[in-house]
C-alpha cells in the first residue's frame, strides 16, 4: 500500500527529504494545534491510571508473597488481563463505554482493597485473587480505551501511549515514595492506590468531550459485514486515503466517517463471531506477531535475565547487589516512556525490525550472563534503556499502523483485538523468566560468580 504525505498525516523517519519533512512538520503542527486539549489530557490519564496499578503491584511483589517467586505475581497480574483481551473483543462492543468505565473502576478498587486488607498471616492466594481482579480491569480497560481512540483520532492514541509509558515511572516511583520516603506501611500504600482508578471517572465523565460518542449513541459499534462477503479483496480495494484520513481528524470526524460511509444504523446486525475471527486472523502477521515477539523478548529480559546481570560492586555505582535489578527496571521504564511519547515525531512502519532487534537484546544479555564478556555495567545500562525504547516503539507504532491502514469499519475491533499480544507475550515471558533466572544463577554460581546468591531482601 503506497502512502503519501498528504494522506497519512504522520512524520517520516529521520533521513526523509527536507521538503517532505517540512510538509510533515506543518501538517502535524496543524493537527496538534487543532487537537482538543481536554482529549489529550483525558487519554493521557486513561493510559496512566489503567496501567499504574499493574506497576504498583509488581513493585510490591516481594511484600505480597514473601519467598514465593516474583513470577507468580507477574502471572497473576497478567493472565486475567490476557484472557480478557482474548475473549472480550468479540462481545464487549455491546456494552456502552460509560458502563465499562464504571465496571473497570469498581474491579480495580475492589482488587486493591482485597490485596491491602488481607492479613499478612492469610494465604497469599487471597491476595493473588485481588491482583487478578485488578488485572481483569486493566485488560478490559486497555482494549476499550484503544477502541475509543477510533472516535478521537491520532492525537488521542499519542496521548494514550504517553500515559501508559508514564505509568511505569509513576507507579514504581509512587510506591517508593509512599513506603520509603513518607513511611506508609505496605497496607496503607496499597489502600491509597485503591483510590487512583477514580481518576478514570473524572477523565471520562468530566474531562473528555462527549461529542464524538454522542453521534453514535444507540448504534451498534461494528459494521454489519456478512460473513460470506468479507473477502481479502474487500479490504485491499479500499483506497488508502479512506483508511488513513481519520488520522487528520482529532475529533468527531473519525466516528462520523465510519458510520456515514457504511450506512450503519440501529436496525443493522452486529458483525458475527465468525466474521470477527476472520478479522482477527488478518491482524496476526502484520500487527499481532511483532507485538508478541517484542513482549516475549523484553519481559524475559526483565524477569529472567536482568536479575543475573551483576558486576563487582567496586566497579559499579551501587553498594548492594540488590540495587542492580530496580535500577535496570527504572532505565527500562524510562525508555518505554520516551518511545511511547514519540509517536507524533517518529513513526516506524516496519514493525518486525525493532521486534527482531529486541530478540537480539535478549540473546546478547543472556550470552553475557553466561560468558561474562561485557566489560562494564554502564554498557548494560545503555542496552536496557535501548530495550525500553524498542518495546515502547513497537507498542505505540503497532496501533498507529492499525489506525492508518485498517478500514474504518474494522478499526475499532482491530485496535482492541490486537491488544491481546502484549499480555500474551508477558504470559509466555513469565513462565520463561522463572526458569531462565534459576538456570542462569546456577550456571554463574557453578562458574565462580555467586553474586546472584548474595542478594538480600530489603
Amino acid at each position: 500500500m503506497t502512502r503519501s504525505p498528504s494522506s497519512s498525516g504522520l512524520l517520516p523517519l529521520p533521513g526523509a527529504p527536507s521538503s517532505s519533512w517540512a510538509l510533515y512538520r506543518a501538517r502535524f503542527g496543524s493537527i496538534f494545534r487543532n487537537a482538543d486539549t481536554s482529549v489529550l489530557v483525558a487519554f493521557w490519564l486513561f493510559g496512566l491510571i489503567n496501567n499504574v496499578l499493574y506497576v504498583i503491584i509488581l513493585s510490591a511483589a516481594q511484600d505480597l508473597v514473601g519467598t514465593l517467586p516474583k513470577g507468580v505475581v507477574l502471572l497473576a497480574d497478567v493472565l486475567p488481563s490476557f484472557l480478557t483481551k482474548l475473549v472480550a473483543p468479540y462481545f464487549i462492543h455491546r456494552i456502552p463505554y460509560s458502563l465499562r468505565i464504571l465496571v473497570f473502576v469498581s474491579l480495580s478498587s475492589a482488587g486493591m482493597c482485597l490485596v491491602a486488607l488481607t492479613p499478612a498471616t492469610s494465604s497469599a492466594a487471597v491476595k493473588l485473587v485481588g491482583v487478578a481482579l485488578a488485572s481483569l480491569s486493566s485488560g478490559g480497560g486497555e482494549l476499550s480505551f484503544l477502541g475509543l481512540t477510533h472516535y478521537y483520532g491520532h492525537m488521542s492514541l499519542a496521548a494514550w501511549g504517553s500515559g501508559t509509558g508514564g505509568a511505569g515511572l509513576v507507579g514504581a516511583g509512587l510506591y517508593v515514595v509512599l513506603t520509603d520516603w513518607i513511611g506508609f506501611s505496605v497496607r496503607s500504600s496499597l489502600l491509597a492506590s485503591a483510590f487512583l482508578p477514580g481518576v478514570m471517572l473524572l477523565s471520562f465523565f468530566v474531562i473528555l468531550p462527549r461529542g464524538p460518542l454522542s453521534g453514535v449513541a444507540g448504534v451498534k459499534e461494528y459494521t454489519a459485514v456478512p460473513a460470506e462477503e468479507l473477502q481479502e479483496e474487500d479490504i485491499e480495494d479500499i483506497p488508502p486515503d479512506n483508511a488513513s484520513s481519520s488520522l487528520l481528524a482529532p475529533g468527531p470526524g473519525v466516528a462520523s466517517t465510519a458510520y456515514s460511509l457504511h450506512g450503519e444504523g440501529p436496525g443493522q446486525k452486529t458483525a458475527s463471531f465468525a466474521t470477527n475471527l476472520r478479522r482477527a486472523r488478518k491482524l496476526f502477521f502484520p500487527y499481532m506477531l511483532p507485538l508478541l515477539l517484542v513482549y516475549v523478548a523484553e519481559y524475559t529480559i526483565n524477569q529472567g535475565v536482568s536479575p543475573t546481570l551483576l558486576f563487582p560492586l567496586d566497579s559499579s555505582p551501587f553498594t548492594e547487589f540488590r540495587s542492580f535489578y530496580p535500577f535496570y527496571g527504572f532505565l527500562y521504564q524510562l525508555g518505554v516512556f520516551v518511545s511511547r511519547s514519540s509517536i507524533p515525531f517518529v513513526r516506524i512502519h516496519h514493525l518486525y525490525v525493532p521486534s527482531f532487534l529486541q530478540v537480539g537484546n535478549l540473546v546478547l544479555l543472556t550470552l553475557h550472563a553466561v560468558l561474562d564478556f561485557i566489560p562494564s555495567v554502564y554498557v548494560v545500562f545503555v542496552v536496557i534503556f535501548w530495550e525500553g525504547l524498542l518495546g515502547g516503539a513497537v507498542y505505540v507504532n503497532t496501533f498507529a499502523e492499525i489506525m492508518e491502514n485498517v478500514p474504518d469499519e474494522d478499526r475499532e475491533f482491530s485496535l482492541g483485538a490486537t491488544s491481546v499480544s502484549d499480555s500474551g507475550g508477558i504470559c509466555i515471558a513469565g513462565f520463561l523468566g522463572m526458569a531462565v533466572e534459576v538456570w542462569l544463577c546456577e550456571w554463574q554460581v557453578s562458574h565462580g560468580r555467586d553474586w546472584c546468591r548474595r542478594i538480600e531482601p530489603s
